[in-house]
């Protein structure tokens, strides 16, 4: 039987031929890649989103808190954001259960509520809101932010065409239904809108009007809105041109060569 064999020198050159050189190449460093996913709307207020929580849970529940938050953005002045978003807690922790709260909590982490806060934003935008007023009112197709215009714009209101209101919409508590429609567009918790809330709630009580309170802020945050609980899909394609280290397939072609062609019997 035939048998073939090689040097032991020249086996060890073809070892060395068939392993790549690694000698002065530095590792690829691993680079991690983040991704966060922005809203094309601006960072909404907590204290809007908390109260559309509340909402959830009924319309009653909804006015009361708002009783209880009334002018809470003063103290959002002179506080830190943490003392502040625990004293929102706290106020809303008087209409929910504990279970309610850490629910809450988990939805303001998330802003699962900024798009609602955004669409009322949205409508108050399509209004044409009154330009320098913080708060407004609408009361069929007439406009203004000053208080001591509501009762003349009130006079023929009913011959004016009636506002479309939307299932979402926030209304005042009240049997009355077809009286005149009043609109507030405001952020509560500031003082413009205690304003307009001290007078419209007492119409509403008195049966007088239909009193519907829709968000709007004035000036809309600079932050972004970053919103958590959505997947994002990364497609990175690189476009740079690679030289290919062709020195092993070299050795290997070489390491077949020899191996083939020194055979003796």
């Amino acid at each position: 039987m035939a048998e073939w064999s090689l040097p032991p020198a020249l086996l060890l050159l073809v070892l060395l031929c068939a392993q790549p050189c690694h000698c002065g190449r530095a590792p690829a460093s691993s680079q991690a890649v983040t991704a966060r996913l922005a809203a094309k709307w601006p960072a909404t207020p907590l204290l809007l989103e908390a109260s559309e929580f509340i909402a959830e849970d009924g319309n009653e529940k909804f006015w009361q808190f708002l009783e209880t938050v009334r002018e809470l953005t003063v103290y959002k002045q002179g506080d830190s954001e943490h003392s502040y978003y625990s004293l929102m807690l706290k106020k809303a922790g008087q209409f929910l259960s504990n279970l309610q709260i850490n629910l809450l909590k988990f939805a303001l982490s998330i802003r699962a509520y900024s798009p609602t806060v955004q669409m009322f934003q949205q409508i108050a935008a399509d209004e044409h809101p009154p330009e320098g007023c913080s708060a407004f009112v609408v009361i069929h197709e007439k406009h203004t932010c000053k208080t001591n215009e509501i009762k003349k714009l009130l006079k023929k209101a009913t011959k004016r065409p009636r506002p479309y209101l939307f299932k979402g919409d926030h209304k005042f508590p009240t049997l009355k239904e077809d009286g005149p429609v009043v609109v507030l567009y405001a952020e509560m918790g500031t003082k413009d809108f205690v304003k307009f809330h001290h007078i419209l709630s007492e119409k509403a009580q008195k049966e007088e009007i239909v009193y519907v309170l829709r968000h709007y802020v004035q000036k809309p945050s600079s932050r972004k809105m970053y919103l958590s609980g959505y997947g994002v899909e990364l497609a990175i394609k690189s476009t740079e041109y690679k030289a290919v280290d062709d020195t092993q397939l070299k050795g290997m072609w070489w390491a077949l060569f020899i191996i083939s062609h020194w055979r003796y019997y």
